[in-house]
């Protein structure tokens, strides 16, 4: 068995120290005086935060040549969904005591609500088929359904956007977190261009020692 790296570890403390911290909340009466609205935030934060990072993996090597956080793009992946699911599972349950008629009233009256169910049916999708027996069993097809992440983290941010009390486009309200975490998105997602891809990969050949 394989010592874990200090990468490794540091991505399953930074995967469980969101519940760590909401566990401590809960046990210690910190919550918010609206602890179910208090909760949803806190895990969708989480899952936010870990999809982002599962985003940075490739820039990562494509601007830095750093390889090793790739490893663990699957398991910061899996992390951004256990904190969804959770997430969900508070509003289906806590929320809305499983009442399936305000549940669809409430999808379709709240802009967010719905942008965030397809953003949770995306990311379902992509933790279901993470393992390798997936990965064998869809062959080339895998790797077109897991691009669907491309997808999910923009619907993510218009989530976030979309429930804080403001405006993302006129930055007005409670928009700043929407708007880093929009912002950071941008960049990872243009990283892979092809175009900006391949400068930085030509860029690294011209610096490389001969």
């Amino acid at each position: 068995m394989k010592k874990p790296t200090p990468l490794q570890i540091s991505v399953h403390v930074i995967g469980i120290l969101p519940l760590v911290r909401i566990l401590v909340a809960i046990f210690s009466g910190s919550l918010t005086v609206n602890p179910i609205q208090d909760l949803e935030q806190r895990t969708g934060f989480a899952a936010l935060t870990l999809l982002v990072l599962s985003l940075a993996a490739t820039p990562l090597r494509t601007v830095f040549d750093w390889r090793a956080p790739g490893k663990h793009r699957r398991a910061l992946g899996l992390y951004a969904f256990f904190y969804a699911f959770i997430h969900v599972s508070i509003y289906v349950a806590l929320d809305y005591g499983f009442n399936l008629n305000l549940l669809l009233a409430d999808t379709f009256e709240k802009r967010y609500t719905l942008v965030g169910s397809l953003a949770f049916i995306l990311l379902l999708a992509l933790a279901v088929t993470s393992f390798n027996w997936w990965m064998r069993k869809l062959g080339k097809n895998w790797k077109r359904l897991h691009k669907s992440v491309y997808l999910a983290a923009p619907l993510v941010i218009i989530h976030f956007a979309w429930a804080r009390k403001g405006d993302i486009f006129s930055l007005q309200g409670d928009v700043l977190q929407p708007f880093i975490y929009g912002l950071i998105v941008i960049i990872l997602l243009g990283l892979r261009i092809p175009a900006i891809k391949n400068f930085f990969t030509k860029r690294e050949k011209r610096t490389a020692p001969a």
